[in-house]
């Protein structure tokens, strides 16, 4: 195969993989810290990604036109938002349900997502259509033979990585991050310690749905469209990841975001009408690896739940 092909299969596996592994990070911190599976977490990213892209129609509207200020306020806004949706989220519909059973949270965060879904179609301006997201990020690309890296593409990727970075020294090297393992280790315990069990919920809630609504950005940005459906292959592409990894695993997440990526990859380049099955290998293969490995490639044990 020419080598410059392959560099930019790799390179795109590695886009897909970074936004993929911030969707399962989400999924990873809820499980680790409640043990709840959220399934509203994919209509969540959108809802993110259609704020951030409100927040540039206002911009644009009163006449900001420089691209940089644009994406900063697009991702925060996106970022923050979301953040605090998902902490209403925590407090309103999941911490009531702590003592019920594990099928009713996800019910409820279930028809939550499809009302999301059908509230951004039916209240959104024209909401049933795609909308072309803005192009903030310079667009000029280096030409190496078959590959080409585009600017774009390099700096959502950093700052992707950067954020994976990021929530790693944050849930290893802060007191934050302390207290959040230890009630995800042992909750009892952890508030006899004098830890707000309840405040660290909302705050893990938030960090998980900032972290997938920075994906979305990311998927618009590249994309340069959304749309309201957006977020239900993307949850299930980053449960699918965090399962895989070993689901309440932080390293795991991130291990099946990319692997993931890759699997779509290697469908890409191996089997004939690519772009249609793509994803049922990826699918297939991540079905095969749970069979083989129920506990995911990371095996989760009580210390290292997140």
């Amino acid at each position: 195969m020419d080598i410059g092909l392959l560099g930019q299969y790799l390179a795109n596996g590695i886009m897909l993989g970074t936004m993929y592994a911030l969707v399962a990070v989400g999924f990873t911190l809820f499980f680790g810290v409640l043990d709840v599976i959220k399934f509203s977490h994919g209509d969540v990213l959108m809802l993110g990604a259609f704020t951030g892209f409100t927040v540039y129609l206002g911009m644009a509207g009163i006449g900001i036109e420089n691209p940089w200020v644009l994406v900063v306020f697009v991702t925060l806004s996106a970022v923050i938002g979301t953040a605090f949706i998902g902490a209403v989220i925590a407090r309103y519909l999941v911490l009531p349900l702590k003592s019920a059973p594990p099928l009713n949270i996800l019910l409820i965060t279930l028809m939550l997502g499809t009302a999301i879904r059908e509230a951004v179609r039916l209240f959104f301006p024209d909401g049933s259509n795609p909308k072309p997201f803005p192009s903030l990020l310079p667009s000029s690309s280096v030409e190496l033979g078959n590959f080409s890296l585009r600017a774009d593409s390099a700096i959502l990727v950093g700052v992707g990585l950067a954020v994976i970075v990021g929530l790693h020294l944050l849930i290893n090297r802060t007191r934050l991050g302390l207290a959040i393992r230890a009630v995800a280790q042992d909750e009892e315990t952890a508030k006899t310690m004098g830890i707000n069990y309840t405040m660290i919920v909302l705050v893990t809630f938030a960090i998980g749905s900032g972290a997938a609504a920075f994906a979305g950005t990311m998927n618009g940005l590249y994309y340069n469209e959304i749309n309201f459906g957006m977020g239900l292959l993307l949850g299930l592409i980053g449960f699918s990841a965090a399962i895989i990894g070993g689901l309440g695993n932080l390293y795991g997440a991130i291990l099946g975001g990319f692997l993931f990526a890759g699997l779509q990859t290697v469908g890409a380049v191996a089997l004939p009408f690519a772009s249609a099955y793509k994803d049922v290998f990826a699918f297939a293969v991540v079905i095969a690896l749970m069979a083989w490995k129920p506990t995911g490639l990371i095996a989760e044990r009580t210390s290292d739940r997140v």
